[in-house]
């Protein structure tokens, strides 16, 4: 390793810096907890229950795959976010292992795609929560998912302990709702789950043990959009004490956590709504199983508090992404690959100002152009194409960094990073078969992305640094 080289990665693997380093582990842990218990636990289930030809054990067995899928991509990001805990997470981690024209398709990817859709996703499913107190038609929902957007966006131009403590506050206000459901399931439900695995296809037969894994693993794609979010927290890695420690314990507890939590709730719903009433409201529409069940158990006031308590976990979601997911695009720009005014920070607040608004502007953009579903398919399929590099990362680095310090390394290596990436491979490659058109536009914005860097100069000007 030569002096530059030297000096640049013990930058990365510095823990002082610019940024307000004040998020604690309880912080981070919320931060996750913020983002991926947000609206897709309330209604995923419904899709999961499709997917799986409308099996409940298939659909439970679908979000306990999902979970460990998370924690053994978590695992990895334990070990990249603590060896450099810097702001921009994936970014960082693909610049350093594959070099800045695949770090530059990373973030311009999340840029178009990943983090705005997030955004515009969760900003319109908590607009079709509020319709179950207002009526509400398409284009002021529209209106209400940005204004929801904007407001959330001045909240964290004044800082990150600001930010911080009003998303640990949603978030605890949000295990409320899925509490309910768990004890109205556990405690009062009298349903028996229908376990059978026979006649689930539309001619009465048992499938095929490939068709088999294949419905489960799209499936497991749909819950990835529940557990989305888990890479987060090393965008801000930066802003959080004692990353080192911090970072791996946080993605570790937040991914069992939710793991669990998603898993009993979805079989609290079965534990109340019999089978044909599952499958009735699902393919009438009605994906909010949740609230049907809080209403069931308890009445019309429970049903709109639940809903009321939806709400609220759907903001906090939204909070959580606003807060986070800028913080790349500031990397980046920092690096000088991006405008250089994206990379600058607030003089009182320490925010990256620029990137906040710039990020919250696209996702206002994506809430007119594409619906929810559209949006969710969006995000994955990018999602594990990038992650699956991000994971092959970890092998990169340890081959070309043997020496250098790392405080936390992942389990279960080399199997576990392995895992990870032929996990992602095979969902991406099975979403590409079952949507290729979102595939399309996936993968033509990443390559296009390589391609634009080596076409404009001014995009490699950071080269040298």
């Amino acid at each position: 390793m030569d002096e530059k080289t030297r000096a640049r990665i013990e930058s990365l693997q510095s823990t002082s810096t610019e940024m307000d380093r004040s998020i604690s582990l309880f912080g981070a842990s919320n931060i996750l907890i913020g983002i991926m218990v947000g609206s897709g636990v309330f209604y995923i289930g419904s899709y999961v229950f499709q997917r799986t030809a409308n099996s409940e054990l298939l659909a439970i067995l679908s979000w306990v795959i999902g979970g460990i899928v998370t924690l053994i991509s978590g695992l990895c990001f334990g070990e990249l976010g603590a060896m450099f805990p810097r702001a921009g997470g994936t970014y960082v981690y693909l610049r350093e292992a594959y070099g800045r024209p695949l770090a530059f398709a990373n973030v311009i990817s999340n840029f178009l795609i990943g983090s705005p859709a997030s955004i515009a996703g969760v900003a319109l499913a908590f607009v079709m929560r509020m319709q179950a107190f207002v009526p509400i038609d398409d284009f002021t929902g529209k209106i209400i998912a940005i204004v929801a957007i904007i407001l959330f966006t001045i909240l964290h131009y004044f800082g990150v302990r600001q930010g911080s403590r009003f998303n640990s506050a949603l978030t605890v206000i949000k295990v409320i709702p899925i509490i309910v459901i768990l004890f109205a399931g556990f405690i009062l439900g009298g349903a028996s789950p229908n376990f059978s695995t026979g006649g689930l296809l539309p001619d009465g037969s048992a499938p095929s043990l490939p068709k088999l894994f294949s419905m489960i693993a799209f499936a497991v794609v749909a819950t990835q959009w529940a557990y989305e979010g888990w890479t987060n927290l090393n965008v801000v890695g930066e802003e959080i004490v004692e990353p080192k420690r911090n970072i791996p314990l946080a993605i570790i507890l937040s991914v069992i956590s939710v793991t669990i939590l998603y898993t009993f709730f979805n079989l609290a719903i079965y534990r109340v709504l019999p089978y044909e009433e599952v499958l009735t409201r699902v393919t009438g529409g009605d994906v909010f199983l949740g609230t049907a069940v809080s209403g069931r158990v308890f009445g019309k006031i429970g049903e709109t508090l639940v809903a009321l308590a939806m709400v609220l976990s759907m903001l906090g979601s939204l909070n959580a992404m606003i807060m986070v997911f800028p913080r790349s695009y500031y990397a980046m720009a920092r690096d000088g690959i991006f405008f250089s005014k994206v990379g600058t920070l607030n003089p009182k607040t320490k925010v990256p100002t620029v990137s906040l608004f710039l990020s919250s502007f696209v996702s206002i953009i994506l809430v007119f152009l594409r619906n929810l579903d559209q949006l969710t398919s969006l995000v994955i399929f990018s999602g594990l194409i990038l992650n699956a590099l991000a994971f092959a990362s970890v092998f990169v680095l340890r081959a070309k960094y043997p020496d250098i310090n790392r405080p936390y390394k992942v389990w279960g290596y080399p199997f576990v990073p392995a895992i990870a990436i032929l996990i992602n491979v095979a969902l991406a490659i099975n979403t590409f078969i079952m949507d290729i058109q979102t595939s399309v536009i996936s993968t033509t914005i990443i390559v296009g992305a390589v391609v634009l860097y080596y076409c404009i100069p001014n995009f490699r000007r950071g080269e040298n640094k």
